[in-house]
């Protein structure tokens, strides 16, 4: 075992960087040798690079800027640019899994709190669906087999989903040190959908069900959001509905934190964050209400599964900033017409129809 490690991290280290690499090289459009020509380098360089061998992540910081720029000189996605963050991300979170060290507080999910784009890209890797930003995208013809998607080898995913249920058993015993660890490797762990995994993630969920009987903000608040949500991803809702009625209703400081939160996750706040602690204090200021707007709108036509949480907190934003539908009339019709599929069908709970309600009159009241 000791002798595999190292191989299977260096197969898996850049894995999902390269691939958006390749993704943005064929964007342009050019070819391997038409790449490396442009950038003044030899094709075993981008052939490296885009496989994962020569990861991004190990290039110097002036010279990856200077790739990014280029790269959008010649024509390249902006989108997937962006996204190299991300996908590097991902790669330091999966190698780091797959070969842990002894020192679990040094873990990328204990010292970070990573974002949507970045659970994306771990998605991609480890059960090939791609991002929905990426999804519609039209498929580039090429010539003979080419991978579709970033997608680990089926040992590498199986060890990486072990080592990461380990990694959140041990976090949930270390107590307030390992909360981060444990609440984003129990979200993680949810995506291996094989039998044995999702009965351990909701045996997993079901014993941190003492985090939703709090009310209001407590220092544990976000990991009893993460356990509701994760119990709603198994297809159990009420938890979520009752975490919303009793943890965040009504409480000034939790409502704070929800849009915070989501303003972190979807990307409308820029700071990176170390820890869960900016939830509470960070202010409406540092972040742009139409862009979590937006999002929250996005995914309140593609979660199903989370539609309260989604129907609860555009409520919330929508009362705390009322002006929001006239600085984005197209976006608010899309939520009109949302709400309007929403408040006619029988899918919603009864706290949801009426949030959805008064979201309904401050739209239809901006619109005078």
């Amino acid at each position: 075992m000791t002798d595999k490690a190292p191989a299977t991290r260096r197969t898996a280290t850049g894995l999902v960087a390269g691939f958006v690499l390749r993704l943005t090289r064929e964007s342009i459009p050019r070819t391997q040798t038409g790449l490396a020509e442009a950038l003044g380098v030899d094709i075993g360089t981008v052939q490296g690079r885009e496989s994962g061998r020569r990861p991004l992540a190990h290039m110097k910081a002036g010279a990856f800027l200077d790739l990014r720029r280029r790269l959008l000189a010649l024509g390249a996605d902006s989108t997937l640019l962006r996204l190299m963050d991300a996908a590097m991300d991902a790669d330091r979170i999966i190698g780091a899994t797959l070969v842990p060290t002894d020192t679990p507080q040094n873990h990328p999910l204990a010292d970070w709190v990573h974002t949507r784009d970045t659970a994306h890209m771990i998605a991609w890797a480890v059960n090939g669906t791609p991002p929905p930003i990426l999804a519609s995208r039209p498929t580039t013809a090429r010539r003979g087999p080419v991978a579709p998607a970033p997608l680990l080898r089926a040992p590498d995913r199986s060890l990486f989903f072990a080592q990461l249920r380990d990694s959140a058993e041990a976090a949930a015993n270390a107590g307030a040190g390992g909360l981060l660890l444990h609440r984003q490797a129990l979200y993680l762990s949810s995506y291996d959908k094989t039998p044995e995994a999702t009965s351990w993630t909701a045996y997993a969920v079901h014993a941190r069900r003492d985090l939703l009987a709090a009310r209001g903000w407590t220092p544990h608040w976000a990991a009893g959001r993460s356990t509701a949500t994760a119990l709603a991803r198994l297809g159990d809702r009420q938890p979520l509905l009752d975490f919303i009625d009793r943890a965040m209703v009504d409480d000034d400081t939790a409502e704070t934190a929800n849009l915070n939160y989501w303003a972190y996750w979807f990307g409308a706040m820029r700071q990176p964050q170390a820890d869960d602690g900016f939830m509470r204090h960070c202010g409406p200021a540092e972040w742009e209400p139409v862009a979590l707007m937006r999002s929250l709108v996005e995914g309140l036509h593609r979660a199903p599964g989370y539609v309260d949480l989604y129907a609860h907190s555009l409520w919330a934003l929508l009362t705390a900033h009322r002006w929001l539908p006239l600085a984005s009339p197209d976006l608010a019709d899309r939520l009109g017409e949302r709400t309007a599929q929403l408040l006619d069908g029988g899918l919603i709970s009864t706290r949801s129809r009426q949030e959805l309600t008064a979201v309904h009159y401050v739209l239809r009241e901006n619109r005078r």
